[in-house]
């Protein structure tokens, strides 16, 4: 039998076992962001659907939300609601996304088993929506629902004719 090539999981950091596509991750909503218009804030594609500068700007904040996963033991909206930023250009967007980004990076890179195995719960005063391990919950509402969002936003380029960038290689518009 031969030696793993690998190190084991024990010895390495949460960010490098669990998060090691964090820059990878960060990167791509940056790009993403590069893309958006300042002349197109209110379009949407549907009624019900949030507009450009919205979720745009959604996107840009989402580190922050994603950092406070791993740096609080809860969100609860009664205490806290949801105040979205104002940006008033693609360029103020993507500086606040860059110290957010930069900020959540640098918590990630702290973090101890002990502190990604405590749980995290979002709830609104006594109604809990989620309650799970911080490692999950970085993942999940904080690193894909940023996916999510750059997902939706390639929708919105694609549809105002811009060139959507590549993600995890190559869009059709860099072929």
């Amino acid at each position: 039998m031969t030696a793993p090539t690998t190190p084991l999981p024990g010895t390495l950091s949460p960010a490098e076992l669990l998060y090691s596509d964090l820059d990878q991750e960060i990167a791509a909503s940056r790009k993403m962001l590069q893309r958006v218009p300042d002349d197109r804030k209110d379009w949407k594609p549907h009624t019900k659907s949030m507009s450009l500068d919205r979720l745009a700007t959604h996107l840009a904040e989402l580190p922050k939300f994603a950092m406070g996963i791993l740096t609080d033991d809860e969100l609860d909206f009664v205490k806290n609601p949801y105040k979205g930023e104002k940006v008033s250009s693609n360029a103020e967007r993507i500086a606040l996304f860059d110290s957010r980004a930069a900020a959540m990076k640098q918590v990630v890179q702290g973090l101890t088993w002990t502190d990604v195995a405590r749980t995290w719960t979002i709830r609104a005063g006594s109604q809990v929506f989620i309650q799970d391990t911080k490692a999950k919950l970085f993942r999940t509402m904080g690193l894909s629902h940023m996916a999510h969002h750059r997902a939706q936003l390639s929708v919105y380029l694609r549809q105002l004719e811009i060139a959507v960038p590549g993600m995890y290689g190559p869009s059709a518009d860099e072929m």
